[in-house]
């Protein structure tokens, strides 16, 4: 089929991630490396997981202080309503002074006080054991998605953190993981021939690599902008069979066929 134009491009992955960890911490494993199959879920590398541990506990500690001060608190209170019930009773028939009475419901009121206060403190304290729980469990670092790394970044020992931190001893990405059948070809079309271009229209790439080689292939979109600068639009196209020789960064051509092409 003739080709309406051709253009030139790049292999690339719509789905791409640079893995780090979510929390700082010290690779104590790292169970990747470049060119390696991981499956979703699976366990890329594992941080040094004691200091979490010991933050854990303590946090364990905290909520389990906070619940006993809670039924202390509920205790006093159970005590202290009573009293008061009864003094609210005596104090309508006259039978008791009005200090006697404040000092009950002082009391009281002061009782209520000190349990809702408790029970706040010990929901902030399960907080805190949630978030130690989260953190332990953030020190095993696994795969977004399946996928083929392309870089390893750390060893086991290296720090690691979320953020760049400490100069240039702290790394911020342990490995990036391609998802091979995600791969396409992005081209720039010259803006005044766009118009020979729709979605959905049957092409022809042909990597750089492997200059025989027609792969069929099909428009996926057309980014709606233009570069000012290049005067060109950049377009999708997505493979219609998935190759192991076909790899990231590749040069490719595209040939759009005449036939699917736009008026």
């Amino acid at each position: 089929r003739p080709a309406a134009l051709d253009a030139s491009g790049f292999v690339v992955a719509r789905r791409s991630a640079t893995v780090s960890a979510p929390i700082p911490g010290r690779l104590v494993e790292v169970l990747i490396d470049a060119g390696s199959k991981v499956a979703a879920g699976s366990v890329m590398a594992r941080l040094d997981d004691r200091p979490y541990r010991i933050r854990l506990d303590q946090a364990r500690a905290g909520l389990a202080q906070a619940r006993s001060q809670q039924a202390a608190a509920q205790t006093a209170l159970a005590l202290a309503e009573p009293v008061f019930r009864r003094y609210a009773s005596q104090r309508a028939g006259g039978f008791i002074s009005e200090q006697d009475y404040d000092a009950a419901r002082t009391q009281y009121e002061a009782a209520k006080s000190s349990l809702d206060i408790a029970a706040r403190a010990a929901e902030a304290a399960a907080t805190q054991v949630t978030a130690a729980e989260r953190d332990l469990t953030d020190t095993v670092i696994r795969a977004p998605f399946s996928g083929v790394i392309t870089y390893k970044g750390a060893q086991a020992g290296e720090i690691v953190s979320p953020i760049a931190q400490g100069g240039g001893f702290t790394r911020t990405g342990i490995g990036t993981i391609v998802d091979m059948d995600s791969l396409e070809v992005e081209v720039d079309v010259n803006e005044a021939y766009i118009n020979r271009v729709r979605a959905g229209q049957g092409a022809t790439v042909r990597l750089n690599a492997y200059p025989d080689w027609q792969i069929p292939a099909s428009v996926i979109a057309i980014i709606p902008t233009a570069d000012r600068a290049k005067a060109t639009v950049k377009v999708r196209i997505g493979f219609r069979q998935r190759d192991a020789r076909i790899l990231p960064e590749m040069g490719a051509r595209v040939s759009f066929d005449a036939g699917d092409a736009g008026n």
